[in-house]
């Protein structure tokens, strides 16, 4: 792994589509759950949104702890 490689998985990040795709809803109900809730277009957030966070969370961190193995073994 080179440095670009290495820092593309860095920088790796969940985004918006990722987590709606995960709920089954739209993007835009996304953005709008997140809105402060005085907002004229907020929304409640999904059911189960709080597993969906959990799972796309363990998938990070396993995509992180992957990432680390591969430079430490790139070190040896």
């Amino acid at each position: 792994m080179n440095f670009k490689e290495a820092t593309d998985r860095l920088f790796d990040r969940i985004n918006h589509e990722e987590l709606a795709k995960i709920l089954g809803i739209s993007i835009a109900s996304i953005r709008q759950a997140r809105l402060k809730p005085g907002a004229k277009a907020h929304r409640e957030p999904p059911p189960n949104w709080q597993e969906a966070i959990v799972d796309l969370a363990e998938k990070r961190v396993q995509h992180y702890r992957r990432l680390i193995e591969a430079c430490r073994a790139r070190k040896k």
